[in-house]
């Protein structure tokens, strides 16, 4: 079983919860098939944006300017300590913003009686000001149509399970769950009798929808950071990583993160978030009051757990996070490319992390990528029927591999399946759940989202690239408005994501797949990523034989 960061007891894990599973055991607590790609940036983000401390015998606490736990206590992390952060429920705001828009069957009538005595408190006089007489509840109807523009996944959901886009800290707000059996069994009527028991009819912490994902991606990054430079410094040389010497600097990379990711929560204008700040507490307390707690009595979260030996591709994440942090464009836009960012590095983890359980996985080391796998990518057409046939050979082959990596015996060496209390669970029903909740159709199904398997449904998944991924990767593998030649970015696809794309490395991948190496690829091979990049504008050509891919974003603070 894999050591953790933090490092929790091992008697403090939970044996019949979902640390049991095996796929938890294998890649942390806790990547998950049914949450969404945006409710992984969510996560990560409420994360990094809220109050956080140490609990262990002493209590370290940090507030929500800190994105990450200072080095010092990074780098020497008090055994058994839990890392447990503070996340707001912001009911308020989202009952504003989401009630109307909801469906009719969720709307509890204590629900809609805090959404009127809320429009009635800020209709008043006192509370809004319009310009030239203007109808107040019009203006309110903005306000709220304003908000729910924002809105960024759950649309379906009861208002409270909904979530917004993660444009400022003022907007994030933890997963919060309306028990609606309890609420009639108790037959409740208004919505202080909810406040009163507020934690008897709404659950904050079940993770169904922000299910730890973010939290694991967030502890990757923090055990990246507590890394000392040598030990990266020594990865870099023998990956061929061609990272920079200046930026093998863990605490040189902790600060600047720090800095960027509190500049991206700075983006979005502050009236917006002082409206949202108002209407969740501004003209009704108690609510957030019972929800949130008060300074001396904080709800905290407590953090899961991510592998140590993931550092190296947390590392990785960490400088794609900072670059694309950085680059001067659209924040909507940057919020999308953080989430494929995301969506990558959760492929990347399975991938990298099964690689170092399976026996037969590190017999092919030599034909692998420093990942220790290969993923092959097909022009989007699949006009090449050789590379098509290769890489959808790598589609099973991959999944082969994180099947494998779930059932290695030492993963049940601490937790034998047959020590369960429940009399139903077996070692069949185990697998087959880790298979497909948190293993090899969680791989195969946040691909398939992001537009890097195709097709959807029905046979023949192969692997590809679309714009949107052929973006993200541009403007986080390239410094913003800087160059690279063509091969060193094909390179760089290959040693940090394990992507082949040329007839040299896809005859190394046909290999890795246990077959014999192909020599009738063709030199061609990758055309289809030149002419994508020529289309985005994102590749110089100086030459037949020599081009630059360009990142075309200057970065935030450079001249």
């Amino acid at each position: 079983m894999p050591d953790h960061f933090p490092p929790i007891q091992r008697n403090l894990i939970q044996k019949d919860g979902e640390d049991r599973n095996p796929a938890v055991q294998t890649f942390g607590r806790r990547f998950f098939v049914d949450q969404t790609v945006t409710e992984l940036l969510i996560e990560l983000l409420l994360v990094a944006s809220s109050i956080k401390r140490v609990a262990g015998e002493q209590v370290q606490e940090f507030d929500e300017s800190l994105p990450f736990p200072p080095l010092a206590i990074l780098r020497d992390w008090p055994e058994g300590s839990r890392f447990e952060y503070s996340a707001k429920a912001r009911l308020n705001l989202k009952l504003f913003s989401f009630l109307g828009a909801s469906k009719l069957e969720t709307r509890h009538e204590s629900h809609r009686q805090h959404y009127r005595k809320l429009i009635q408190d800020m209709s008043t006089p006192q509370k809004m000001i319009t310009s030239q007489g203007g109808d107040r509840y019009e203006m309110l109807k903005a306000i709220e149509n304003l908000f729910l523009g924002f809105q960024g996944v759950g649309g379906s959901r009861t208002w409270c399970a909904q979530s917004f886009i993660p444009l400022c800290r003022e907007m994030l707000a933890a997963e919060t769950l309306w028990n609606e059996t309890q609420a009639k069994r108790d037959e409740v009527e208004t919505w202080a009798e909810v406040t009163d028991r507020l934690l008897r009819f709404f659950s904050l912490g079940r993770h169904r929808f922000l299910a730890r994902g973010g939290e694991l991606l967030y502890l990757q990054i923090c055990n990246a950071l507590r890394q000392q430079k040598e030990h990266v410094l020594q990865w870099n040389s023998c990956a061929n990583m061609q990272i920079p010497k200046a930026e093998c600097d863990p605490a040189m990379l902790h600060a600047d993160l720090s800095e960027r990711i509190n500049a991206v929560f700075d983006e979005c204008p502050s009236a917006v978030g002082k409206l949202a700040e108002f209407i969740d507490s501004g003209i009704e307390k108690e609510t957030a009051k019972h929800s949130d707690g008060q300074a001396e009595d904080r709800r905290f979260t407590v953090c899961g757990w991510c592998p140590t030996e993931s550092w190296r591709e947390g590392y990785l994440f960490a400088m794609e996070v900072r670059w694309l942090c950085q680059a001067k464009i659209d924040p909507v836009e940057r919020l999308e490319l953080l989430e494929t960012a995301c969506a990558l590095q959760v492929l990347r983890s399975l991938g990298a992390q099964s690689a170092r359980h399976v026996s037969w996985v590190k017999d092919r080391s030599a034909s692998a990528a420093p990942l220790g796998y290969v993923i092959t990518l097909s022009d989007p057409e699949g006009a090449n029927d050789t590379v098509k046939q290769i890489s959808r050979r790598g589609v099973d082959t991959i999944q082969r591999m994180i099947h494998d990596a779930i059932r290695n015996p030492a993963v049940l060496e601490n937790f034998p399946l047959q020590q369960s209390d429940d009399p139903t669970w077996t070692e069949e029903k185990a697998y087959r759940e880790a298979d497909r909740r948190y293993g090899h159709k969680l791989f195969l199904t946040l691909a398939k989202r992001i537009g890097m398997i195709v097709p959807r449904k029905g046979q023949g998944a192969r692997f590809v690239l679309s714009d949107k991924l052929l973006r993200c990767l541009v403007l986080s593998l390239v410094p913003p408005g800087k160059r690279i030649t063509y091969e060193t970015f094909k390179h760089l696809l290959y040693v940090r994501h394990a992507f082949a794309v040329d007839s040299n490395r896809i005859g190394a991948a046909c290999e890795w797949y246990g077959t014999r190496r192909l020599s009738t690829i063709g030199t061609e091979s990758d055309a289809w990523l030149v002419n994508m990049l020529e289309t985005s504008g994102m590749l110089i050509r100086l030459s037949d034989s020599c081009s630059l891919v360009k990142n075309p974003f200057e970065g935030e603070g450079e001249t």
